[in-house]
């Protein structure tokens, strides 16, 4: 039986993924702060054991992948999906919010990664696999702290590719559009392409399982648009984005 550990397991797509592992017969070492919500998937999924974790804390990253070891022996993947946003205090630069989404979204999923590393490259297999956003291809407005916490996992998972690939260690990135979740319901705006945290878990599932692919984009007729955007020159996504961006009134 092969076993995923996952962060971000409380709700929404690490959450739906939890579910979604546990249902094809993995089993699934679900970890996030909010203990009671994890222990509510874990009572009604045999296939999912709760590790509370808070993944700003380096130690506890630590002692929690032990605990994981001890139970399970054997880790194939690790799913790192914790994430923070609040549009709220996105709109001017608030340095205590911008220091808090940093230290949740990048530094915490280094912790992550950090308390894997020696394993994975001694055991010389697994897949480690990291969930970004679109938000993260490009700089866009309101998004001071988040867009650019996400900007760097996507360069970490890259430099990641290659180092842990020389230890045949698998490293993807994720990167969803819009999906439906506590954190996105607070957007005051119309999310295109919205779609449910299965609709998530299902590509993501097919992409580390079925798929070699270092990125895992969805949904599709909004990450091809995005990466259009993303290799135009500056001049012209600039102009563009504050054309768009007046319109929509953001």
């Amino acid at each position: 039986m092969k076993n995923i550990w996952i962060t971000g397991a409380s709700s929404g797509i690490g959450k739906a993924l939890a579910i979604k592992f546990a249902k094809e017969g993995w089993q699934v070492a679900a970890s996030a702060r909010r203990e009671n919500l994890l222990n509510e998937i874990s009572e009604s999924n045999e296939n999912i054991s709760a590790f509370p974790l808070d993944v700003t804390n380096k130690e506890n990253c630590k002692s929690v992948f032990e605990e994981i070891k001890n139970k399970y022996q054997n880790i194939d993947i690790c799913f790192f999906s914790t994430g923070t946003w609040d549009p709220k205090k996105e709109k001017d630069i608030d340095i205590e919010q911008m220091e808090n989404v940093m230290k949740t979204n990048f530094f915490g999923t280094l912790n992550c990664i950090k308390a894997v590393e020696k394993y994975f490259k001694d055991k010389k297999n697994g897949h480690i696999s990291i969930v970004s956003s679109v938000a993260g291809y490009r700089g866009l407005p309101n998004s001071t702290g988040y867009g650019a916490s996400k900007a760097a996992l996507n360069n970490l998972a890259e430099s990641l590719y290659f180092d842990f690939g020389r230890h045949n260690v698998r490293v993807s990135l994720v990167s969803p559009g819009f999906i439906k979740t506590p954190m996105t319901d607070k957007n005051d705006f119309k999310m295109p392409f919205l779609k449910t945290p299965e609709f998530a878990a299902k590509k993501i599932y097919n992409g580390l399982i079925n798929g070699s692919s270092f990125e895992i984009d969805f949904p599709k007729e909004l990450t091809l648009i995005l990466k259009l955007l993303k290799i135009l020159p500056n001049r012209l996504y600039l102009y563009l984005i504050k054309k768009l961006t007046k319109l929509q009134k953001l």
